[in-house]
């Protein structure tokens, strides 16, 4: 499939990101509290819209996903990754599905170098023959799925409020990430960042995870306490690459804008540039583990531009052409 000139142009905008840029310390990543959520649903829609619309990103609290599941699926992760690659590689990633274990194959149109990582993609419908035995992995698959569950049933609740503010039905979103359906394509995605030997940390152009945007509608991402690196930039500010760090918190869900969204509202709602930066002397450099869940519209769901500023396409082949081009063959 030939990538279309708006895809080009998407693409082209991560590719003039491979710098290292500054720290920019006075940008505000904002906490939104989801506490008392049917009572104080306008507000905190508001607040949600706030901080979307200024910089695309912005961390839950009062979420209602228990430490506990958060603890798990992350021992789950740890567990997934300490296998060794013999074991791991007989669930491979299939070609442009989504699904399936990789190491070091994500390379970014801002680097062209691959991202030090390895990750373990769980899209519902694609994981026929990817999973470990009970032998393999005890109680893996049950806690994936399950985990997976709780992401979306969060991430259609932000939505959802996104869907009043557009004007659009309270279950748009919902109904366009339906996960009883065979198009279902959100995913859960398991990220082990490798330890840094100061060798790879003084090698330029090397990243955990190259500067990019995300392809779907919205990302909710786990971190661990102290594994930092995490880092944004608003596009608006791109010519001076202004980064700013992103706290690792247990507490909190970071949240992010995709691109998918961004189309739907008209570019209301920005996809910001991020990254994962090496940490440098002094810093934490051994294994950095994240779970990043990504909403993304059901294969058939047309993402259409309100205005046609943008012309209409299928989640499906709109995130088929990004994985394309940002996954070695």
């Amino acid at each position: 499939m030939s990538t279309p000139e708006y895809a080009l142009t998407e693409l082209a905008r991560e590719s003039r990101l491979g710098g290292a840029g500054t720290e920019a310390t006075d940008r505000e990543i904002r906490r939104i509290s989801l506490r008392d959520f049917d009572a104080r649903r306008d507000e905190i829609t508001g607040e949600l819209w706030a901080a979307a619309a200024d910089i695309g990103f912005f961390q839950l609290v009062d979420h209602g996903i228990d430490s506990e599941e958060v603890d798990t699926a992350f021992a789950a992760t740890e567990a997934f990754f300490a296998l060794p690659d013999a074991v791991k590689g007989r669930f491979p990633l299939k070609k442009g599905q989504n699904a399936g274990w990789e190491k070091m194959t994500q390379v970014r149109p801002s680097t062209r170098t691959a991202d030090q990582k390895e990750s373990f993609q769980v899209t519902r419908p694609r994981m026929d023959g990817l999973w470990p035995s009970e032998d393999e992995l005890a109680g893996f698959q049950a806690t994936m799925l399950g985990f997976e569950r709780r992401c979306w049933e969060l991430a259609m609740r932000v939505l959802g409020c996104f869907a009043d503010r557009l004007g659009l039905p309270r279950d748009f979103f919902t109904a366009a990430h339906d996960p009883a359906r065979p198009t279902y394509q959100s995913t859960l995605r398991l990220l082990h960042y490798f330890p840094v030997p100061p060798a790879v940390r003084d090698t330029p152009g090397i990243w955990r995870a190259g500067a990019h945007t995300d392809f779907d509608c919205l990302t909710l991402l786990f971190q661990r306490e102290g594994q930092g690196g995490l880092q944004v930039m608003p596009g608006k500010e791109a010519a001076d690459e202004r980064w700013t760090s992103v706290p690792a918190t247990a507490d909190a869900v970071t949240c992010n804008i995709g691109d998918m969204l961004m189309r739907w509202s008209d570019d209301a709602l920005p996809s910001t540039f991020h990254r994962v930066r090496l940490p440098g002397a002094g810093e934490r450099d051994g294994s950095r583990y994240s779970l990043a869940f990504f909403a993304q519209a059901n294969t058939d769901a047309v993402i259409s531009s309100p205005s046609g500023r943008h012309p209409d396409i299928t989640a499906g082949d709109y995130l088929l052409q990004r994985i394309q081009a940002n996954f070695a063959s």
